[in-house]
C-alpha cells in the first residue's frame, strides 16, 4: 500500500511540473485551434451541399444534387477513423517550410503534413454532418419567405444569403455548438497519427513518465513508468476535456432556454 501511494504521490507532482504543464496546454490550444478550423470550414461546404440537396432539382442542377446526396450519405454511414487513415495515406499535402513547422512547434516538414492531412480528414467527414444540420434549419424555413423575396425581386442567390441562410443559421445555433462538442472530442482519432494536439501528447507523456515520476536514474537506468502514471496523465486529459465539453454543452441550454423563453 505505502509503494502504490508512493508511486500515485510522484505521479500527482508530474502534473506540477512546468514541462508537463506546458506540453498539456499546447496539446488543449491545438486540438481547439484543429477543432475551431474544421467546424468553420465544414459550416461553408456543409451549406454548399445542404442548398444543393434542397434546391438543385431540375435540369443539369440535379447532378450537383445527386453528388451531395451521395456525399453525405457515404461519410455519415462511415466511421471517422476509416477516413482518418484513407486521408493518411491518400491525400497530398501542400510543401511547408521548415520555418512553418518550427512555428507550430513541429520538429518536422513531414509532421505538419500529417496534422494537414489529418485535418483534411476531419473537415470531410464533419461537413457530411454539418450539411444536415444546415438542411434541418433551411427546412424550418418557411416558404413564404421565398415568395416574399421573390416578390421584391430579389433572384435565387440574394434570396439564399440575405434572407433564408441567416434565420436558418438562427435556428441550428445550438446544434452547431453540439457538433463542436462532437468535433473536438472526434481530434483525438488523430492521436494515432500525430502527437500535438491533447491526446496524443498525453500518450507521449506517459511514454515518458519515468522522467517525471521520481524513477529516473541515468541513462542506463530509465526508471519505470507505474499504471498511476497513466490514470493520473489520462485524468488530466480527461478532466481538460470535461471542462472544455460542459462549458460549450452549458452555452448549449443557456442559448435553448433563451429559444424557448416566451416573449413578455
Amino acid at each position: 500500500m505505502s509503494d502504490l501511494m508512493t508511486q500515485l504521490q510522484g505521479s500527482l507532482m508530474m502534473l506540477g511540473n512546468s514541462n508537463v504543464q506546458v506540453y498539456l496546454l499546447k496539446g488543449t490550444a491545438f486540438t481547439l485551434g484543429i477543432s475551431l478550423i474544421t467546424i468553420l470550414i465544414s459550416v461553408f461546404i456543409g451549406a454548399l451541399l445542404a442548398l444543393a440537396r434542397n434546391y438543385c432539382t431540375s435540369g443539369p442542377s440535379r447532378l450537383v444534387r445527386r453528388f451531395s446526396i451521395i456525399y453525405i450519405e457515404l461519410f455519415r454511414n462511415t466511421p471517422l477513423m476509416l477516413w482518418v487513415f484513407a486521408g493518411f495515406v491518400l491525400c497530398p499535402a501542400p510543401t511547408f517550410s521548415k520555418a512553418f513547422a518550427t512555428a507550430l512547434g513541429f520538429t518536422s516538414v513531414a509532421s505538419v503534413k500529417t496534422l494537414f492531412k489529418a485535418i483534411v480528414s476531419l473537415t470531410l467527414f464533419t461537413s457530411a454532418v454539418m450539411a444536415e444540420i444546415i438542411r434541418g434549419g433551411l427546412n424550418a424555413v418557411p416558404m413564404g419567405q421565398f415568395e416574399a423575396a421573390r416578390s421584391q425581386g430579389f433572384g435565387m442567390a440574394r434570396t439564399m444569403g440575405f434572407i433564408v441562410l441567416p434565420q436558418a443559421f438562427r435556428h441550428i445555433v445550438p446544434t452547431m455548438l453540439s457538433q463542436m462538442i462532437t468535433t473536438i472530442k472526434d481530434s483525438s482519432y488523430m492521436s494515432g497519427l500525430v502527437t500535438i494536439e491533447l491526446m496524443g501528447c498525453t500518450k507521449l507523456l506517459i511514454s515518458k513518465a519515468n522522467s517525471y515520476n521520481g524513477t529516473w536514474v541515468d541513462r542506463f537506468d530509465r526508471g519505470t513508468i507505474h499504471v498511476t502514471d497513466v490514470f493520473v496523465l489520462f485524468g488530466a486529459a480527461f478532466l481538460i476535456y470535461f471542462i472544455i465539453n460542459f462549458s460549450l454543452s452549458c452555452a448549449v441550454r443557456a442559448i435553448k432556454n433563451r429559444k424557448t423563453r416566451p416573449a413578455a
